[in-house]
């Protein structure tokens, strides 16, 4: 199992917290020191849509200027956003068995990890 995000996001660190107290083992990947790759981001888009994994309420997406936010119309489109600016992906992504849930809720990580 793999949980995917940025250390100081709050929601990864619920969801880090979380992972910890129910004593669930996972291995870290940090965007921002190991990046992330167009086959893993496209695998993500096939499983839950392109929509879903581009974060529109954060600051990053609100930074990017207005012909770069309206050029997001498809899947690659956000995956060439992604590439450019991983924290502007969902987060956390957690990646077990091929499957993935993206974002943190504590009912939807228990139902996930059954």
């Amino acid at each position: 199992m793999k949980l995917y995000g940025i250390p100081n996001c709050d929601t990864v660190k619920k969801a880090r917290a979380w992972l910890a107290e129910a004593g669930i083992a996972y291995e870290w990947h940090d965007y921002k020191k190991h990046g992330v790759d167009r086959a893993l981001l496209a695998g993500w888009i096939a499983q839950v849509g392109w929509e879903r994994l581009v974060n529109r309420a954060g600051t990053t997406w609100r930074k990017l200027d207005d012909a770069t936010r309206a050029g997001v119309v498809d899947a690659e489109s956000a995956i060439a956003v992604m590439l450019a600016q991983p924290s502007v992906i969902k987060r956390p992504v957690l990646e077990r068995d091929g499957k993935i849930a993206v974002g943190f809720k504590p009912d939807d990580y228990a139902a996930f990890l059954k």
